[in-house]
């Protein structure tokens, strides 16, 4: 073991301490995060308007802020983004994080100088957390590696302009930075498939020990590796022995993962979001990840059965309940106000607060008012697959409102890397969960309004190509698991086997 690796050990118990003593004080740290931010945004055009300063208390606050999504904030973003100063945040971003919307084109997410520690700190954070729990960290000596967007940043009127993943790799740590894959020049390739062949180049000879990125994009890493080799991860990599994520349910993945490294490994799962970093998993043995409530950003919650209504229950952390689907609200560092970032979490501790992310609120099905979330079609895919051979590589969900012939039905695009030997079979199991988790469902089934769902086998490689053909293939891209429309199914259908 290396200097680094021995000193890791106590520094991670020491940083794991000073973490669950905010994490123990959940109410007096988000009260605290609410009164700075409250100060803080009385300087700001955005404050003087919504009269920050008779801010006293958070009934105050629900009072003058309104729930805003990016269309919302946009009037002030563009400002911000034209060069003004003291709008949204005092003084200048640091930075700009690119998304691309679906309904708003592309985004301008701000990132200032005091919200970007916040990212750093928590990525480090849920490793050391690792290390305190296994009381090993022999992977510092090794390489690591997260699949990434590009790192060239452009310039924006004096701010710096790029995806998240591109911005945070400019703070890797000193002490990291030999251990860093891919290279610089590597990270810069913008085409995906010419990435992906030049990592695997480069990362073939080395002794990986940590290996991140979203896992579909970390799944076609493996395939390249395999393919050129004919071993599996394991064999090529036998210091790896766990693999950080975030951006989506890993469960889907998991079967296939650990058949294409060969092995059990642990994981650790990230929340991470251009508009802050919400929470990463801090044990190995607990559900959900450890909410990031020191962090510039003070939380609120909406029921996310509510969220369309008028006059939805708006609340903050200690109002929330286990077992409560909730659509996250956030108040940052960076002048993000009554923000909806889209996600649904769901509360599975609340000594200390863990969440795990449920889907997207714009994410859903209910063409029939069955209310479907991406939670029960993960769940129900799972339960389905569970204790097979069964192997799944992608898959998303779209309603068939107007067949050709029979009842409307949910129709299931799958992509497996090992096929059922009876598709029907594998069908009629999803949906028995789907009937038992949402009984909308279960009622639309028995009224005859719904026939069960019907799989639809996507050809090896279909969803990549269908990701190519849109132009969002690679990098921090995610396919949405289920949607209300037939936009993804349409060009799917492209992508079938026939």
């Amino acid at each position: 073991m290396s200097v680094k690796s021995i000193l890791a050990i106590p520094f991670a118990k020491i940083v794991r301490k000073q973490v669950y003593k905010w994490a123990n004080n959940p109410h007096k740290t988000q009260e605290k995060v609410f009164q700075y931010l409250v100060a803080e945004g009385c300087k700001t055009v955005f404050g003087k308007e919504h009269d920050f300063i008779s801010i006293n208390n958070y009934e105050d606050f629900k009072n003058r802020v309104p729930i805003n999504d990016y269309e919302g904030l946009r009037p002030y973003i563009d400002r911000v983004v034209a060069g003004e100063e003291n709008v949204l945040w005092k003084g200048k971003p640091l930075y700009f994080a690119k998304t691309s919307g679906t309904t708003s084109g592309a985004k301008y997410i701000p990132i200032s100088k005091e919200s970007m520690p916040t990212h750093i700190k928590a990525a480090r954070n849920a490793l050391l957390f690792y290390i305190t729990e296994t009381n090993d960290a022999s992977f510092v000596d090794g390489k690591m590696i997260f699949l990434q967007g590009s790192p060239v940043l452009e310039d924006k009127n004096g701010m710096k302009l790029g995806r998240l993943s591109g911005i945070a790799a400019h703070y890797v740590p000193n002490y990291l930075l030999k251990n860093r894959l891919p290279s610089w020049e590597t990270n810069c390739i913008e085409d995906w498939d010419t990435k992906v062949d030049k990592i695997v180049e480069e990362t073939l000879p080395e002794n990986m020990t940590v290996i991140s990125g979203i896992p579909s994009w970390v799944q076609m890493y493996f395939e390249r590796l395999i393919e050129k080799t004919g071993k599996t991860v394991s064999e090529l990599f036998p210091n790896f022995n766990f693999f950080v994520y975030g951006g989506v349910n890993f469960e889907p993945y998991k079967n296939k993962f650990e058949a294409l490294i060969g092995k059990k490994i642990d994981y650790v799962e990230l929340y991470p979001a251009s508009e802050g970093f919400i929470a990463y998993q801090d044990s190995q043995t607990e559900k959900g990840m450890l909410l990031q409530l020191n962090s510039g950003m003070f939380y609120e919650f909406i029921p996310a059965n509510e969220f369309f209504e008028d006059n939805p229950t708006r609340i903050s952390l200690k109002d929330v309940q286990l077992g409560v689907n909730y659509v996250i609200i956030l108040n940052t560092s960076a002048g993000l106000w009554g923000y909806n970032i889209g996600d649904t979490v769901e509360f599975t501790s609340l000594q200390p607060y863990r969440i795990k992310v449920t889907g997207r609120i714009k994410h859903f099905i209910s063409a029939f008012g069955e209310h479907v979330i991406g939670k029960e079609v993960e769940k129900a895919l799972n339960d389905a697959i569970k204790g097979t051979d069964i192997r799944v590589s992608e898959f998303t969900v779209a309603p068939q409102v107007n067949p050709e012939s029979g009842l409307p039905y949910h129709e299931w695009f799958i992509e497996f890397e090992n096929e059922p030997e009876n598709t029907e079979e594998l069908a009629t199991k999803i949906d028995a969960s789907m009937q038992t988790q949402n009984i909308y469902y279960f009622d639309l089934i028995e009224g005859k309004i719904l026939r069960p769902l019907i799989i639809r086998k996507v050809k090896k490689g279909g969803f990549h190509e269908y990701m190519k053909s849109i132009g969002k293939f690679g990098g921090q891209n995610k396919i949405p698991q289920l949607s209300d429309n037939r936009k993804i199914a349409e060009v799917l259908q492209g992508f079938l086997i026939k």
